[in-house]
């Protein structure tokens, strides 16, 4: 069975689509298969890996309601790399009409159920709440993944994110757990960013990745073109970063070989 990460910060702006699209390129590119699915209204992860949402007939939205065949939703973002489960516009109506809906928080459990034995991982970008289609993702996950950014209010909001995850695991999703936090947007040149490195590791000892995803120019432009990292440009410092990251989740996974 495929292992499903849920990529979840309720704070915007925090690298969490930057990290959802690389990491699941960089596991791509590790021989293993990978869908990531964009759960986000904003569809950034969809723009991001070249489709544009508001063309979009057939997404996750679309899967969710019941109104498309999830493997008529599918797309491949490019030969030999992971695919993804694109969002639209039509997603940001989704957690108003969920309400009403029996057993709203397995929705998304129930889409996928069908493609957890096709791929190796399925990595889930949430969007930057709390709400119906972030607890959607936890129930349908095993591990969740919490980017955080090398700023001053970086752990704001943390402790409400882990108190949610603690009660998806007591009421919805016992096997759900933290894979970890990955600090992004670090910037060694000042202290500001060694502080909350610093201050992560004090409240979460065994659970920060050693690798860091730096403040980099190139990692701000490549969804612009339409590209993940990789693609856009191997060479840089976030490209290595996030290669780096992805090889590490894997080993923390015991999924390491081959890659």
């Amino acid at each position: 069975m495929g292992k499903v990460i849920a990529i979840v910060n309720q704070k915007g702006g925090v690298g969490k689509t930057t990290t959802a699209m690389n990491l699941a390129a960089y596991i791509a590119q590790g021989g293993k298969s990978c869908l990531l699915v964009d759960l986000d209204p904003q569809a950034n992860a969809t723009s991001g890996c070249g489709l544009v949402p508001s063309e979009i007939e057939r997404g996750v939205y679309e899967v969710l309601s019941g109104i498309s065949n999830p493997h008529e939703a599918i797309h491949e973002v490019s030969p030999h790399a992971f695919r993804i489960l694109p969002a639209s516009m039509a997603l940001a109506g989704a957690s108003i009409e969920l309400v009403s809906v029996e057993d709203r928080e397995f929705q998304l459990k129930e889409a996928l159920s069908g493609f957890v034995s096709l791929y190796d991982y399925i990595i889930i970008d949430c969007p930057p709440s709390l709400g119906l289609l972030t607890l959607n993702a936890l129930v349908a996950s095993d591990y969740v993944l919490v980017p955080v950014q090398a700023e001053y209010f970086a752990l704001e909001g943390i402790g409400q994110l882990l108190e949610t995850v603690q009660l998806v695991k007591e009421n919805l999703k016992p096997e759900l757990s933290i894979l970890g936090v990955v600090l992004t947007m670090y910037d060694r040149r000042y202290k500001l960013s060694e502080s909350v490195l610093m201050e992560l590791y004090r409240h979460f000892p065994e659970k920060i990745f050693r690798t860091v995803i730096p403040r980099n120019v190139r990692l701000a432009e490549a969804p612009s073109h339409g590209k993940t990292i990789g693609d856009y440009d191997a060479s840089s410092r976030g490209a290595k970063a996030y290669e780096r990251f992805a090889k590490e989740v894997l080993e923390y996974l015991g999924d390491s070989r081959n890659c």
